[in-house]
């Protein structure tokens, strides 16, 4: 036990800390350790990828449907023939970018090793693809995960959730 004003160290049975002289009240409670800022914050980050992945994947499909049917061959004659591939490359990245966060969100949430580094890399990417809420996202995820001492966190983590 310590003292709370000074951090001397005190004795169980002491009523009087020896360096300050303060009053020790109370009973000695144990409590668990503070969570790490890994630990309070990889939940949030993993919902959060897996939301944003959600609405990626429905705004790709929506992209590929607009492609299909209206900027396709049957859509409108006097529309410009380079929109049906922009507008359909564009649907699939979504999509592929949406696989992408749910994987992060399932890696982060199940604490698995490798998803730290892919939700650094997506959120990277997020910055620029997805404004604003992704630049949101992304900026979280780096204050989150980027830090040097944010690995070996991150993998203690890891070990004691297990």
């Amino acid at each position: 036990m310590f003292c709370d004003q000074c951090g001397a160290q005190i004795d169980g049975t002491q009523q009087f800390c020896s360096r300050c002289g303060k009053e020790v009240k109370g009973g000695i409670s144990l409590a668990a350790p503070r969570p790490g800022r890994i630990a309070s914050h990889v939940r949030l980050l993993g919902i959060l990828w897996l939301a944003m992945a959600g609405f990626e994947a429905v705004g790709g499909v929506v992209a590929l449907i607009l492609a299909n049917s209206l900027f396709s061959d049957m859509g409108p004659r006097n529309l410009p023939p380079f929109l049906h591939p922009l507008i359909s490359a564009v649907g699939i990245f979504s999509i592929g970018k949406s696989f992408g966060g749910f994987l992060t969100g399932w890696g982060l949430l199940n604490r698995q090793p490798w998803a730290r580094m892919l939700a650094i890399v997506l959120g990277v990417v997020s910055l620029f693809f997805h404004i604003p809420f992704g630049t949101a996202l992304g900026i979280y995820t780096l204050w989150v995960l980027l830090p040097a001492h944010s690995e070996e966190e991150y993998q203690k983590y890891q070990t004691t959730a297990a």
